[in-house]
């Protein structure tokens, strides 16, 4: 193996290097890796540094904007794996063994968190006093194995191993427009597209095949974004209706947006809830859990 000039001995070693080690493999760049790791990216080029140190080895080669693992980082990345799936799990059965106190971090889909999620949670308050709710509202689905999250609400089944899930509810879409838009003939119609990180989903894909060779207008990663471009005017969007309804299903009173009563319900996803099995052990996890799925069942209706 390649080693440095001066050897050094892994007696001293900082086994929280290691974690840095794994991100920056996975990752390939200081800038991701600092972002995910919540820290400066020369924090991770010290790090990463001093763990070379300690071992005597070069792990990765600094190339101008990759770092890529040398053959000895190859080597003791399955071991670094391997540590930090132990470090993880032993964090997870730490939460288990809490009490009905803390923190549940949920992740859950932008537009349902805000429309939804968030006043249905706010109206139960009284029902977790010592425990705080952190939402993590994103487009990319949080890895529950390396404890991004403790519950994630995701529209498609997970399809990682050994993780716990039950559907909560269906929610339906349909074709919403400025009233101007329907008076057209629809061979007239253009399009609201969702953006990159949403080509995949089951909503585009219907979207794409749909409108055949018209055109798409205006395109976004954000689902509030595309019922703000739909209320202005810019096209006919697929949007679901509990974003138009409201948390309370009274709707909204908004001359500017209407739903084409041929594709009022045009796609249907199921909404799940996931956990990791050692997280639900936590009475905190299991207590928030139980709430969303009373809360769902409750207010199926406005997703539906």
């Amino acid at each position: 193996m390649q080693k440095f000039a001066e050897q050094s001995t892994p007696d001293g070693l900082d086994w929280d290097d290691i974690r840095y080690f794994v991100e920056l493999a996975r990752q390939g760049r200081l800038s991701a890796a600092a972002r995910i790791l919540q820290v400066e990216h020369s924090t991770v080029s010290r790090r990463i540094g001093m763990l070379e140190t300690r071992l005597g080895l070069r792990l990765f080669d600094r190339l101008p904007k990759r770092w890529l693992l040398t053959g000895e980082g190859e080597q003791l990345l399955a071991y670094a794996r391997r540590v930090e799936d132990e470090a993880l799990a032993f964090a997870r059965a730490g939460l288990g063994a809490a009490a009905l106190r803390g923190t549940v971090r949920v992740s859950a889909p932008p537009a349902l968190a805000s429309v939804c999620l968030i006043p249905w949670l706010a109206a139960q308050r009284a029902r977790w006093p010592a425990i705080a709710i952190e939402i993590i509202a994103e487009v990319r689905q949080a890895n529950l194995y390396r404890g991004e999250a403790d519950l994630a609400l995701r529209l498609s089944r997970p399809q990682e191993p050994s993780l716990a899930a039950r559907p909560l509810a269906q929610s339906g879409y349909g074709l919403y427009a400025a009233p101007a838009w329907f008076a057209r003939p629809d061979s007239d119609w253009e399009f609201i597209g969702y953006g990159e990180a949403m080509r995949e989903t089951l909503q585009q894909q219907w979207l794409d095949g749909f409108r055949g060779a018209r055109p798409y207008a205006f395109w976004s990663n954000d689902a509030m974004g595309l019922l703000s471009a739909c209320r202005a005017g810019l096209g006919v969007a697929l949007l679901p209706h509990f974003m138009v309804r409201g948390a309370d299903g009274r709707g909204i009173d908004d001359s500017r947006l209407v739903l084409h009563p041929a594709h009022a319900q045009v796609l249907s996803r199921p909404l799940w809830l996931a956990v990791h099995p050692d997280v639900r052990r936590s009475p905190r996890v299991t207590l928030v859990a139980e709430l969303l799925g009373e809360l769902f069942r409750e207010h199926g209706p406005v997703l539906a």
